[in-house]
């Protein structure tokens, strides 16, 4: 079996990456029209639409033997519909059979809660008995899955614990099959293929709209692959003589890379998310922010900086987002810092350092300028200025016009031109810039510097 372990942090990121996007409320259009990767549409649907994919094929390489042994998981999230129902009249309880009269509404406030109408998720789950090379040259092999529809009611309950509202969880029955094929290119070389459709029945599809055909899809679709007594090949940097077959291989609406610790071949990650080889979680990042086109820091100061308003719409729609929520709320300083940045690059650190420990026992040939005289002024380090950039500068420097900020370093190029560099005096994160930290430091010629009385 599948060590799952060694990758669970990366496939749960890939799971529901995407699945409730900053500013992470459901008035936002972005969380209107949500679950865009790794959708897997029922056949008939596909086939009547056009436009979307009923299968998704990963097709990539090993090297083992007849005895190797495959196996195979395929994950997705199985939509629920969440509808909130206000009571017709409040009661006790809700009965144990049927349902109680009350009116769909886009959301409700009970008591201090606020409840909104929304789409949740289930993680769905199909483990593949291990099936060796040898059978599945033999021929495909053909794993049919079903997972059936509910419907479920909460009750809402008010101040005096009466039932004032429901919430309404439903979610549609979906049904596919897994197929897994080999074959050999290679002395010892195999080819192999999974395939993932979508069987669910449609009765008139071209008569459904978008939404409901959602329901029946399966959704962040990915699958995880496993070997025993083999390898997989790299697709990214194959070996020579195998980029022509690497290249060959047909992958549909799916990327497949190692994963695990690096150098290890023996688990496939195969999502609808382009990674390189062995991914990982950054270990600064203190949970899923669900919404990787932007980076960790960027979101949770957004999220900081949302109003009570809408910091409650965010806690009201999803449990998720709750949880996101308090634990960026709780962050420290520390752990804020954190988020800022970190080189990864062993090789490149380790050159630095060497560089840097050379440059310490040779003599500077352009060494930092403690002071410099301009325009009938010295500059020095610590100096509070006034930035005027002149009117050829580019577009950064000509938005910090008039900013006031405090000298850091003079230095000199090999040119012999001489930079000033500055902290912005209003910049919240200018510990950053007095630490040489990116983004938080800027230069300007001395002669773009207006020196500020003192007082002023």
């Amino acid at each position: 079996m599948i060590n799952l372990a060694r990758v669970e942090a990366v496939v749960r990121a890939v799971l529901y990456e995407g699945y409730i996007l900053y500013p992470y409320r459901p008035s936002s259009v972005k969380n209107r029209q949500r679950w865009t990767f790794g959708g897997v549409y029922p056949r008939d649907f596909a086939e009547a639409e056009g436009s979307v994919a009923c299968r998704m094929q990963t097709q990539c390489l090993l090297q083992g033997g007849l005895n190797s042994d495959v196996d195979v998981h395929v994950r997705f999230l199985h939509i629920v519909r969440r509808d909130v129902g206000q009571l017709n009249r409040p009661v006790a309880e809700l009965a144990a059979e049927g349902e109680p009269p009350f009116a769909l509404v886009p959301s409700l406030k009970v008591g201090e809660m606020h409840f909104h109408a929304w789409e949740e998720a289930l993680e769905r789950q199909v483990v593949v008995p291990s099936l060796t090379i040898e059978q599945l040259l033999a021929g495909p092999a053909q794993i049919p899955f079903r997972f059936l529809g509910a419907r479920e009611l909460e009750p809402l309950r008010a101040a005096n614990h009466s039932v004032a509202g429901v919430l309404i969880r439903s979610h549609m029955m979906v049904e596919g099959e897994i197929t897994i094929a080999a074959k050999e290119i290679a002395p010892d070389v195999f080819q192999l293929t999974v395939q993932i459709d979508n069987l669910t029945p449609i009765d008139a599809p071209s008569q459904l709209a978008r939404d409901e055909i959602q329901l029946r899809a399966l959704t962040s679709t990915h699958t995880i692959l496993g070997l025993r007594n083999a390898e997989f090949v790299s697709l990214l940097d194959p070996p020579a003589e195998l980029k022509d077959a690497a290249a060959a291989c047909n992958n549909q609406g799916t990327w497949p890379v190692l994963a695990g610790e690096p150098g290890e071949k023996d688990i496939l990650l195969s999502s609808p998310i382009i990674l390189y080889d062995y991914p990982q979680v950054a270990p600064e990042s203190p949970g899923d922010l669900f919404d990787s086109t932007e980076i960790d820091e960027i979101l949770t100061l957004r999220i900081l900086a949302m109003t009570d308003e809408e910091k409650r719409e965010m806690a009201a729609a999803d449990e998720r987002g709750r949880a996101l929520l308090e634990r960026t709320e709780a962050l420290t300083a520390a752990d804020m810092a954190r988020l800022h940045g970190t080189l990864r690059n062993p090789s490149f650190v380790s050159a630095q350092r060497e560089e840097a420990s050379a440059q310490r026992r040779a003599p500077k040939v352009k060494p930092e300028l403690a002071f410099l005289h301009v325009a009938g002024c010295d500059l020095k380090i610590g100096d509070r200025v006034r930035l005027r950039p002149k009117s050829g500068a580019d577009i950064m420097d000509i938005v910090l016009k008039d900013e006031v900020a405090i000298i850091e370093a003079i230095e000199r190029d090999f040119e012999d031109k001489v930079h000033v560099a500055v902290v912005l005096e209003s910049d919240p994160g200018r510990e950053f810039g007095l630490d040489r930290m990116p983004g938080h430091r800027f230069f300007f010629s001395p002669d773009e510097l207006e020196v500020m009385a003192k007082g002023n």
